[in-house]
């Protein structure tokens, strides 16, 4: 994986941008699909991931959000949840190194092997998976990781109510497997459902705070919810 150019974390993203690539309107394409492929063949972060060797562009994200709270140390113990297909376990594995770390990817979807990395197709929520990567990682964890994202209905207020409830229950897995001191970073929406899953990491930890990288799309209500200094 070639090493990005150093600049906030991300490499100098903004003057790898290519020509611009126009689609065509399509007769069995519809215009919602024509510009979401435009506006994803136009994406300077794709294109960054593909020259840096990352698996999708969510690895920026990642690296822009260690930038800003140095999540990633050598020799953690961390689970990354919703890892397919792998760009962020790319980036910790390579922030931790191998020596005395562990790093578990876990998601519902089959993922390419990443080296040195326990690669996990399982259910998060199944009861007995916090003790299953209690066991594989050696005891608890420093680091959990979410970028999870429930398949979309296209009905807005579902789609975010379900949205939240992945966001609360990835939070209780934390609070489960992390160990005193550790940090949980959660993909986060802005709503109306987001009341119960602040509370439960203010309960939990010393500091919350929310981020919205710059590889995540301005028009986009994703942010990010880093929360650091567990406490049972």
């Amino acid at each position: 994986m070639k090493e990005p150019t150093k600049k906030n974390g991300l490499g100098t993203i903004a003057s790898r941008r290519r020509k611009a690539v126009r689609v065509k309107a399509k007769s069995r394409r519809s215009e919602s699909s024509r510009q979401w492929l435009q506006r994803h063949l136009n994406d300077p972060y794709v294109a960054a991931a593909q020259t840096d060797g990352y698996r999708s562009r969510a690895a920026y994200k990642l690296l822009q959000l260690d930038e800003q709270f140095r999540l990633l140390k050598p020799n953690m113990r961390v689970i990354d949840l919703g890892a397919a297909p792998g760009g962020w376990t790319q980036v910790v594995a390579k922030k931790i190194g191998n020596k005395n770390s562990k790093l578990v990817a876990l998601d519902i979807l089959p993922m390419a092997a990443v080296p040195d990395v326990d690669i996990l197709c399982m259910d998060f929520t199944a009861d007995d998976a916090p003790k299953k990567l209690k066991k594989l990682i050696g005891g608890q964890a420093d680091l959990v990781l979410s970028d999870l994202a429930p398949n979309t209905t296209g009905h807005s207020n579902t789609d975010h109510i379900r949205i939240m409830a992945l966001a609360e229950m990835a939070a209780l897995f934390a609070v489960d497997v992390l160990a005193p001191g550790g940090t949980f970073v959660c993909k986060f929406f802005q709503g109306g459902a987001q009341k119960e899953v602040l509370d439960l990491l203010k309960r939990h930890f010393t500091k919350t705070k929310h981020a919205k990288p710059a590889a995540s799309r301005a028009e986009s209500s994703e942010t990010y919810l880093v929360a650091q200094g567990f406490r049972r």
